[in-house]
């Protein structure tokens, strides 16, 4: 079997890109990967198209020697973009191996460990108060409407919920994200009393609408710094969290912030290979390592599990995507036995299943682990085609 072709395709998903690889061989046999450009990662398309072009011509299924080979050619400017490029294709390259044997990519790690993994509701309001009219859903405006939006998702059988910080601006919820820019706030990152107020009032919320039972997070990424982010979860301690999700890039500062946190913390979801955790690992910076499969790889993923395991530390992916990446992140939960939970979004652009040939299955809380060859869920070309980007 040799590589015929080599392709990035980019769709609409409306507040983002959707990205596709897709890896074509001489055998019929299409591996498919799902990777991110639009948060932080602009020109992506153009790395993974650079790197691949030497792939055309050989055996896809070595996979553990043409990514090294690509990480050896990336040397000099390691990690970044270029590892999420290498990510993309090491995903592709395992969805034409476990295709070509017939077998789901986890059985290529020895899995699988589990075959239902238990999820949580990510971004839980936050794009509806956002984005409603993209994803033809009635937005929410307080945080009465949070609440209800809460004891829905309580209803439809979910167990756990991630929310993010949102105030109230002239009576109505708004967006908050200094750390990305895209709020008031930035550069300096500070806190005062009423934005604290707010991470109270939105976790408020949700605890009172999702019920004392329901897995109960709050992810404030990287909007503060040590000190705020302190405040943050001094103000958590009534409402026990499963985790405060932190994103910080020092190892000592955000070991200061789960020495003095109520809660569990939460973190590393930017960070790419074991290079990058490993200084974590050795601060005990955080008790739940996230890691973005997408970004990493699977394999690179699995083997940054077992080097957490080391630390009796959980791992929970990184995953607000579509349904491939949805896929990707469930073969690694999947095939890891140290896992805690997988994050999922379920509210996106009412266009969204159209990408694929499938989607997740979840009862009562759980993503019922595919057993189809490779993924489980291929990208309908078709519908990505006719959804071009916008300029």
């Amino acid at each position: 079997m040799k590589i015929r072709a080599v392709e990035t395709l980019r769709a609409d998903a409306g507040w983002r890109l959707f990205s596709f690889l897709k890896i074509t061989t001489d055998s019929g046999i299409i591996g498919w990967s799902e990777y991110n450009e639009s948060f932080g990662s602009a020109g992506l398309s153009s790395v993974i198209d650079a790197l691949a072009g030497s792939l055309v011509g050989q055996d896809p299924r070595p996979v553990e020697r043409i990514i090294s080979t690509l990480h050896v050619a990336t040397r000099q400017s390691r990690g970044g973009i270029n590892h999420q490029a290498i990510a993309a294709i090491e995903n592709a390259l395992l969805d034409v191996k476990a295709k070509d044997l017939g077998i789901p990519v986890y059985a290529l790690f020895g899995g699988p460990v589990r075959d239902r993994i238990p999820v949580y509701w990510s971004h839980t309001g936050t794009y509806r108060v956002r984005n409603a009219a993209l994803m033809g859903v009635k937005p929410l405006l307080t945080y009465d409407d949070l609440a209800l939006h809460c004891e829905d998702i309580r209803k439809q059988g979910f167990r756990a919920l991630k929310t993010n910080l949102m105030p109230a601006r002239d009576g109505k919820l708004v967006p908050f994200s200094p750390g990305f820019g895209r709020t008031p706030g930035w550069p300096e990152l500070n806190w005062d009393n009423g934005i604290i107020q707010a991470a109270v009032d939105s976790v408020a919320a949700c605890r009172a609408g999702a019920g004392p039972d329901m897995g109960l997070m709050l992810d404030v990424n990287f909007h503060f710094k040590t000190e705020g982010f302190r405040q943050v979860a001094a103000a958590m301690a009534p409402y026990n969290l499963t985790w405060l999700e932190v994103d910080m890039h020092d190892p000592a500062a955000l070991a200061d912030v789960r020495a003095a946190s109520p809660c569990p913390v939460a973190s590393y979801e930017t960070l790419c290979h074991r290079r990058e955790f490993k200084p974590y690992f050795d601060a005990h910076a955080a008790d739940v390592a996230i890691i973005d499969v997408v970004w990493n790889g699977l394999a690179e993923s699995v083997k940054t599990a077992a080097m957490a395991e080391v630390y009796e530390i959980n791992c929970a992916p990184h995953n607000f995507y579509g349904h491939v990446c949805s896929m990707i992140s469930a073969h690694f939960c999947a095939a890891i036995p140290n896992f805690r939970i997988m994050e999922i979004d379920i509210d996106s652009v009412a266009w969204r299943d159209e990408f694929f040939t499938g989607v997740p299955v979840i009862e009562n809380g759980e993503l019922v682990l595919p057993t189809a060859p490779g993924w489980g869920i291929d990208v309908n070309e078709a519908a990505v085609r006719a959804r071009p980007p916008k300029s």
